[in-house]
């Protein structure tokens, strides 16, 4: 199942695992159990830590838990961890296998004393970059706390499960039987939805801080980099981001990062993350922001709340709050959201496997997105609102080049359809004719461009008219003190190492400042 190279980069991971356990496999005589069963064949293979056992009696096959012998985890892939989720797998054989997690020491304790009965069930597909993060953290969580169970799932392989759960979105995750939450979540943000006092507790240590010479807001590229070209300064830093990675943690395959010749959304975003805690920098995840109090008079203390109750203050703030998926803001949208209308086809195309789908937007984004789909779903209609496709030349060729690809342009997307479960199709207007046609189909991927996150900012700082944080070639704003860098400003081109040079130049600016006031 593995090859040679594979297998040796294992065995090395496996020498960590210090406390015997063993595997228990579900199967039967199918391909995928065949396929499972030379997997784990490999695996036992390397360590003598590892025994496998196959009389396993799961109801999902094929499947398999890592079973401790004293019987204190619950822990079951259910389907071939391979693509995306073989970190997963070897994460969690060392995890069971004794070897420590990198979680932080509170986070872990938080975990431990979690009481009463927890069964996860997250559902991912191969493909997605953002199934990885819930499924480790529960896995994880699993390990930590033995109230705590939880079954990965891999959807495309479970067909019947997801058509009856009505699952169109991955990573989906189930508790106790019902629906717990839809996208990528880490441990942390697991555990605020579960720990009920949580943010209250989160939000009194923030309250308690003294002042930063330069807050940061936000985690994205700019913001990372804000935080590192501050904390070199020897200036007191903080950086406060409702997830660390930003809009980076959505991107599949990124090939235009400077001296990075090809790397992938997630794996960036936890590489910028590492590089800022190599420095003294204060990191407070889940914190988004509600308001800018800007100080009441020169050299005073700017004032940024949260939505958790938390309030912090400084001489100097980076706004990089970044910027989001654009909602076509039809009817139906919203209440068919994960139902059918979706904004990943990477993390949720393997759920439309021989279905009809929709892209709407023929930018770069769109038409990609329309690539990717082809080769899984049973037809792509792609809507463009202008006359003609915005991509590039060689996306064009590819994609006219697909034979169950339509497009067409001119369309006005103006209503998503459904049957109160699902979506069943959409209307567009023929901008030409002005005739509303309808669209038979089960999925909609939106890819029609950014919206930035600055609605908290309205009243406080100077917004373009597309909501953009105004700035000058320095990354100042329109109040002394307060800068801004990345997607959320007004400088042009939304482009990751454009976005890290904006953030450097940002904390820059505010050291200027601060040295000058």
């Amino acid at each position: 199942m593995l090859d040679a190279t594979l297998k040796t980069q294992l065995k090395a991971y496996l020498e960590k695992v210090s406390q015997p356990f063993e595997i228990v496999a579900s199967l039967d005589d199918s391909d995928k159990s065949q396929e499972l069963k030379g997997l784990l064949d490999d695996i036992v293979s390397l360590t003598d830590k590892i025994t496998l056992k196959t009389d396993g009696t799961d109801a999902r096959v094929p499947s398999f838990a890592l079973n401790r012998p004293n019987g204190n985890i619950s822990l079951r892939f259910a389907g071939l961890p391979m693509g995306h989720e073989f970190t997963s797998l070897v994460l969690a054989l060392l995890q069971v296998g004794g070897h420590p997690s990198k979680l932080a020491a509170e986070v872990i304790e938080q975990i431990q004393n979690l009481e009463g009965e927890f069964n996860f069930e997250t559902y991912f597909s191969l493909s997605c970059q953002n199934c990885p993060d819930v499924v480790q953290a529960l896995n994880l969580m699993a390990v930590l706390n033995p109230n705590i169970r939880h079954v990965a799932i891999d959807g495309a392989l479970f067909q019947d499960e997801v058509e009856s759960r009505q699952i169109m979105s991955v990573p989906s995750i189930y508790l106790n039987g019902e629906l717990f939450g839809q996208g990528r979540m880490d441990a942390e943000q697991i555990l605020a939805k579960i720990d009920t006092g949580a943010s209250a507790r989160d939000a009194e240590k923030l309250n308690a801080k003294e002042a930063f010479d330069v807050l940061v807001i936000g985690g994205g590229p700019a913001g990372a980099a804000a935080a590192i070209y501050a904390a070199r300064k020897g200036i007191r830093t903080g950086v406060a981001a409702e997830r660390f990675g930003g809009q980076v943690l959505d991107t599949m395959a990124i090939e235009n990062f400077i001296s990075v010749q090809e790397t992938e959304g997630p794996k960036l975003a936890r590489a910028l993350e590492e590089h800022v805690k190599q420095y003294e920098v204060d990191i407070m995840n889940l914190q988004r922001a509600s308001a800018l109090i800007p100080a009441s008079s020169a050299g005073g203390l700017h004032e940024v709340k949260f939505e958790s109750g938390a309030s912090l203050k400084a001489k100097t703030v980076i706004l990089s709050t970044g910027a989001r998926w654009r909602e076509m803001n039809v009817p139906g949208e919203q209440e068919y959201r994960n139902k059918g209308v979706a904004y990943c086809p990477h993390c949720d195309g393997p759920l439309f496997k021989g279905k009809r789908v929709a892209v709407v937007g023929g930018g770069n984004s769109g038409v990609e997105a329309a690539i990717d789909l082809a080769g899984i779903v049973a037809e792509v209609t792609l809507l463009e609102y202008d006359s003609k496709l915005r991509a590039d030349a060689v996306l064009q060729k590819k994609l006219y080049s697909l034979p169950n690809v339509k497009v067409i342009t001119s369309a006005l997307t103006s209503e998503v359809k459904g049957d109160g479960q699902k979506v069943t199709g959409l209307v567009y207007k023929d901008r030409n004719s002005d005739e509303f046609i309808p669209v038979e189909l089960e999925g909609i991927f939106v890819q029609i461009g950014l919206l930035p996150n600055s609605e908290w900012l309205k009243g406080s700082v100077e917004l373009s008219d597309r909501g953009e944080i105004i700035v000058d070639a320095r990354g100042e704003t329109s109040l002394p003190g307060i800068f801004a860098a990345g997607d959320v400003t007004t400088v042009p081109y939304k482009q990751i190492v454009i976005a890290v040079g904006e953030g450097a130049k940002a904390s820059l600016s505010a050291f200027d400042h601060l040295i000058r006031s």
